[in-house]
């Protein structure tokens, strides 16, 4: 009798399993932490590529959205109509101080964002100023994580 391999599983996991290994991601920098992460994660050494994330120049072909930096009031809306373009189910990281809380421009500015959370829902918070590439990877990963354990197709 030749060998079969079969497959038993369920379609939403089958997706799901799919999704979280073809995240399309859009890098949105608005300032240091775009140089600093975003781009480095693409590099040879980290090769964001090989894990199935692959960047999308456009948000109709992205699911997923990297904020890096400062956003300001008068940038917000942007972002939120990026957000809004982009392909279902969308996920967001946010990368950095700033764009977790602010940063160090909190309590100097009253044109800063005090989070990318105020305008679009955020999955996964990065912290550090810049975040470290590892970091960033790390995230990626735990979203990764929260695609799979979603029990149900979006």
């Amino acid at each position: 009798m030749p060998p079969t391999n079969i497959l038993l599983t369920k379609a939403g996991d089958l997706i799901n399993w799919g999704r979280k290994n073809s995240l399309w991601w859009m890098g949105f920098g608005l300032a240091c932490c775009a140089i600093d992460t975003i781009m480095i994660i693409n590099q040879a050494k980290y090769d964001a590529d090989r894990m199935g994330v692959v960047y999308r120049n456009t948000p109709r072909q992205s699911d997923l959205m990297l904020v890096a930096g400062t956003i300001t009031q008068k940038m917000a809306p942007m972002v939120r109509q990026l957000y809004e373009q982009m392909a279902e189910p969308k996920y967001v990281l946010a990368l950095g101080a700033c764009a977790i809380n602010g940063g160090p421009f909190y309590y100097d500015s009253y044109t800063v964002v005090k989070g990318a959370d105020k305008i679009i829902p955020v999955d996964v918070y990065v912290p550090g100023c810049p975040p470290r590439p590892e970091a960033t990877l790390y995230a990626i990963e735990m979203l990764r994580k929260k695609i799979m354990a979603r029990g149900k197709i979006d």
